[in-house]
């Protein structure tokens, strides 16, 4: 278990609120396999939330399933974030985060994400300001980089200062925005973070972050860098399953069978009704499309589900779709497709969507 102040989550894993990705339909998918403490939206512009943007709030749509939630914010502007954090307190956080890593200039060039590494004066502020607004019932967090230059970290400075200021949980993702999502992440980094928190301010959390896509990646790095938990981003889109599989590793020591292609495929026509559920057919369409890279990686040779899927006109195709793969041989499975590069979209996906608000509506 794991404590954010006075929030007590059911595993010590968690999901990062990849821009695009993290929607409602996939949350709910990683909560039914199980294993999930903690899951996070879709990084949410305040403005938008403030102004009532289609967009915005669909992207911070939740239910009652959908619980705890985290709903993360970016920005710079102090009073705007507070103003931002009380209506995701009113429409259902249990958890405010503030985004202090995203690298995408849309974001940073508005002192926002990352940039708040570079004023760090003004990250506290944020961060006090967004405390003022919500109280204690609601934790404030904060997810940052090691640094803005890979030769000048700053967040083992930087993070006890943000408790200080009334952050309940540092999450820290080891790499420098100079770095992006290239190159591996440094664990050594995470470590120095982990230890300049824990000396100040001893029960406070700090949740470690990067290439984690593997059960045993879990293990390995709350041991090479005394975390006391785990936030998953890429690694959950192709296997939503993974947050199981590590809190099982944890606890027993085992990590369960892999689903089956059949389980597999009832996960991607189970996202796929949930999209049309909370969205529409439209939106539905797109996110499958786009996604069932990710969804097929371990489905072994899937080139032909993939291809009928992305030329699907109408959703009645892509079940037609998932039905005739599932009626065809099992070839290579689970072993990874050939045709399909180890990263179905390349870096992107890993990288936050310069602003949730340009994705369709």
């Amino acid at each position: 278990m794991l404590r954010i102040g006075p929030l007590h989550l059911p595993s010590n894993l968690l999901l990062a609120p990849i821009a695009g990705y993290c929607d409602l339909a996939f949350r709910t998918i990683c909560r039914e396999y199980g294993g999930l403490g903690l899951a996070c939206t879709d990084l949410l512009s305040p403005q938008g939330l403030l102004r009532g943007t289609a967009t915005s709030l669909d992207l911070a749509q939740t239910n009652a399933f959908d619980k705890p939630i985290g709903m993360q914010l970016y920005g710079g502007d102090p009073a705007i974030m507070a103003d931002g954090a009380r209506w995701a307190r009113d429409h259902g956080a249990s958890v405010i985060d503030i985004n202090m890593g995203c690298p995408v200039d849309k974001v940073t060039k508005k002192d926002g994400g990352s940039k708040l590494l570079c004023i760090p004066d003004t990250a506290e502020r944020v961060v006090e300001a967004v405390m003022s607004a919500v109280g204690d019932t609601t934790p404030v967090t904060a997810k940052m980089r090691l640094g803005w230059f890979d030769d000048a970290p700053v967040a083992e400075r930087l993070a006890p200062r943000l408790v200080r200021a009334g952050a309940r949980m540092i999450t820290i993702h080891g790499r420098t925005t100079q770095q992006k999502f290239q190159g591996v992440v440094n664990l050594e980094g995470i470590r120095r973070v982990v230890e300049a928190v824990k000396s100040a301010h001893p029960s406070t959390p700090v949740i470690g972050n990067g290439d984690v896509t593997e059960p045993r990646h879990v293990t390995e790095m709350i041991a090479r860098t005394g975390c006391d938990g785990v936030m998953i981003g890429r690694g959950a889109l192709s296997t939503p399953w993974l947050f199981r599989d590590a809190f099982a590793l944890q606890t027993t020591g085992l990590v369960p069978d892999a689903p089956t292609r059949d389980d597999i495929l009832a996960t991607i026509r189970r996202y796929f009704d949930l999209m049309r559920e909370f969205r529409d057919d439209r939106y539905a369409m797109f996110q499958i499309r786009r996604r069932i890279s990710w969804f097929a990686k371990h489905l072994g040779a899937s080139k032909s589900l993939r291809e009928a899927v992305r030329t699907s006109p109408e959703p009645g195709d892509i079940y037609a779709a998932l039905d005739a793969f599932a009626r065809t041989p099992i070839r290579n499975f689970p072993s990874h497709d050939p045709s399909e590069p180890a990263d179905p979209d390349g870096s992107a996906n890993d990288r936050p969507a310069p602003n949730a608000d340009l994705l369709p509506a």
